[in-house]
């Protein structure tokens, strides 16, 4: 059995956004029990660590060709037309998350530039947004790898 590609460091931050999630989530839970209160920063927080947690886990389905897609057309196609049709389908991701990547980044610069703050914590906007043109970028990289590979054959294309 040949060993699926990985996405480590893709593998850690959402393992790590998954587990801060469940601490301050069970905390929350805790104190509002016994004080019939809640802490106020932990809906903001959760939120942008669901946002990190869907970007990694994203590119890390991207890299194991794990994504969701309608291979019927592939697979019926012979060996030149599908390397044309898997080229065109990376091509078509690319152009997605560049404009996700170059539109979140001047997104984040905008937010930087302005000093926006966020609503509950009041802590700068753009420590929250400069995180989607990273793993946007983190996913344009997963997916040129995963199109490689598929272009030499390397990855079951059964998914």
């Amino acid at each position: 059995m040949k060993p699926q590609p990985d996405a480590r460091l893709e593998r850690v931050l959402a393992t790590l956004a998954l587990v801060v999630i469940a601490l301050i989530s069970f905390a929350n839970v805790v104190v509002r029990y016994v004080t019939d209160a809640s802490f106020a920063f932990t809906e903001e927080i959760s939120v942008f660590l669901l946002v990190v947690v869907t970007f990694a886990g994203a590119a890390v389905a991207l890299r194991r060709n794990g994504h969701i897609r309608i291979g019927l057309v592939e697979r019926a196609l012979p060996p030149g037309p599908r390397r044309v049709l898997i080229a065109l389908q990376g091509l078509a991701g690319l152009v997605v998350l560049g404009l996700i990547t170059g539109y979140g980044a001047q997104m984040a610069w905008q937010e930087y530039h302005w000093q926006s703050l966020s609503p509950g914590l009041g802590v700068p906007q753009w420590w929250y947004l400069v995180w989607l043109p990273l793993l946007s970028l983190a996913m344009l990289v997963r997916l040129v790898q995963q199109t490689l590979d598929r272009l030499r054959g390397g990855l079951d294309d059964e998914s």
